[in-house]
């Protein structure tokens, strides 16, 4: 049998791991919401742990994402059915994401497969987004 400390700290780390998918079940943001939180931000995006890539959010629903590769693909976005969609500048296909925060942090599930790519907003992830010409603006 585990010491009451072992077993509350061990309890703790389940519920935690588990918060991930509770987060993602929330009532995802609608599109002011969305737009309110992001306009005007460079947010930084990281996936089980690592860099994934990260988005200037700019007036007019217009985005600029980029895998911290130094190419830069220009977009925008709009809700739909309770998903905020990107379609961008080479690929016409939207890209459609439920979005909701936790712990002040936006939380993503990507929609067009489910399960497949789950994305958290990061913080100093040691990475800067660099855009390289030709795509330094709209």
């Amino acid at each position: 049998m585990l010491p009451r400390h072992a077993f509350l700290a061990t309890a703790t780390l389940v519920l935690a791991l588990g918060s991930t998918d509770a987060v993602l079940a929330a009532e995802p943001m609608d599109g002011a919401a969305f737009d309110a939180y992001t306009r005007g931000k460079t947010l930084f995006y990281g996936q089980n742990g690592q860099a994934y890539g990260a988005e200037i959010y700019l007036d007019d629903r217009k985005v600029r994402w980029s895998f911290l590769d130094g190419q830069c693909k220009d977009g925008f976005w709009y809700e739909q059915a309770d998903q905020i969609c990107f379609v961008y500048e080479d690929n016409p296909d939207p890209q459609c994401w439920a979005f909701s925060k936790n712990n002040g942090r936006l939380m993503a599930r990507f929609e067009n497969s489910p399960g497949a790519t789950e994305l958290y907003e990061a913080e100093d992830i040691g990475k800067e987004m660099v855009c390289l010409a030709p795509n330094l603006g709209f």
